[in-house]
């Protein structure tokens, strides 16, 4: 079984982000609470079992003091089991992570960080919005392993624009100097909702270029992948096997929970997204209501999900449950598109197994897209 938990509140805007998130923290404490008792109301979603994840995200999960994180802890443990070598972790920022904070993260039961770091060159994280220094993105990484959290992701963001690649370079070479075991790379996106969107509108920023973009993934492949790290899904990267345990979950669609505003949940069947407004869904948990949307799954809705999310990993997608999955539509539907894609060298069959090639990784979400079933 699998928890995730969204704290809905940022210091600030970044320019890019288009999560659900309040700067205003006055009703943290509320919201918190409220999520505390959605945990009591839907502890019956998922089946009998250990909790194997529990992923804090946000919004920045690392704005809750000691109360708010021990509140939802206790409740967790309260009405699930959860497995002794359960994996816990807690999206932090940098700039909120100090000796104290990291020593009651760990003393809570934390055992992860994904520190959203984006970048250590100065300039991009002021162009981004973002609240820390490149000081504090990497002091943050040696006082998390000094309060005893080793295993520690961060995110990088490739992609911005720049003369050339040097800076990317940089931001690589210091994660490797840094020695982290895993790293979430994600290329800029610009969504309309957002101030880049904004400023795009205006024409204060142009768009990003496509064959820059895949100049930037194709180094970072290379660079990441000389260095011992493993790409076992498009935007993420690992030593050693250290996978994120809960997002490879979603990625293999195992059934998991999703509470806080704007959470959604998947029981394998079907899907739950609650409301992205803190104020509504305060209202409805103090009335014992969940304010979700309920959506049940077509067979043509479980395939295309599972093409769009298992295509994008080390493990790609089964024939045989694909054709399960869509009662056997897809062999009938995508026949034809697939010899295509394959003589493209887009994608390979290996032992029943559709798998992306090294050339396909540059268009996974478009090669999924191309595969959908009506």
């Amino acid at each position: 079984m699998h928890l995730y938990i969204h704290i809905p509140f940022c210091k600030q805007a970044c320019h890019y982000c288009d999560f659900h998130f309040s700067t205003n923290t006055t009703n943290k404490r509320a919201v918190t609470e409220a999520i505390a008792k959605e945990i009591v109301l839907r502890k019956d979603y998922l089946p009998d079992g250990d909790m194997e994840t529990i992923y804090f995200g946000g919004g920045t999960p690392s704005l809750l003091d000691e109360a708010e994180l021990h509140l939802l802890l206790d409740t967790i443990h309260r009405h699930f089991r959860v497995a002794p070598d359960a994996e816990i972790t807690l999206e932090a920022n940098p700039d909120d992570l100090n000796a104290a904070t990291l020593a009651m993260f760990s003393n809570a039961g934390i055992n992860r960080l994904s520190i959203g770091i984006q970048s250590f060159h100065e300039p991009h994280l002021r162009f981004m919005n973002r609240a820390h220094t490149a000081l504090e993105a990497e002091q943050c990484v040696q006082l998390a392993r000094q309060a005893g959290i080793d295993n520690i992701s961060i995110d990088l963001i490739y992609a911005i624009p720049s003369a050339n690649h040097d800076i990317l370079l940089s931001d690589l070479a210091k994660a490797f100097t840094l020695d982290i075991s895993h790293i979430s790379a994600y290329c800029l996106t610009i969504e309309p909702q957002t101030a880049f969107g904004s400023w795009l509108k205006k024409k204060k920023l142009k768009p990003i270029e496509e064959e820059y973009a895949a100049q930037q993934f194709e180094i970072l492949t290379q660079s990441l992948g000389e260095h011992g790290y493993e790409q076992y899904e498009i935007s993420n990267f690992a030593r050693d096997g250290h996978y994120s345990r809960h997002n490879s979950s979603y990625w293999q669609q195992h059934p998991y929970l999703g509470v806080g505003p704007s959470a959604h949940s998947y029981d394998g069947a079907s899907r739950e997204y609650n409301v992205s407004h803190n104020a509504k869904y305060l209202e409805a948990i103090q009335h014992d209501r969940i304010p979700a949307t309920f959506e049940t799954l077509t067979p043509a809705d479980q395939t295309n999900e599972y093409l769009l999310t298992g295509l994008r990993t080390k493990w790609g997608v089964k024939l045989q449950k694909l054709e399960t999955l869509s009662q056997g539509a897809f062999a009938l539907q995508q026949q034809s598109e697939l010899g295509k894609m394959a003589r493209k060298g887009w994608i390979r069959e290996e032992a029943g197994i559709l798998l992306l090639t090294e050339a396909g990784k540059l268009f996974a979400d478009r090669i999924a897209s191309d595969l959908f079933i009506e």
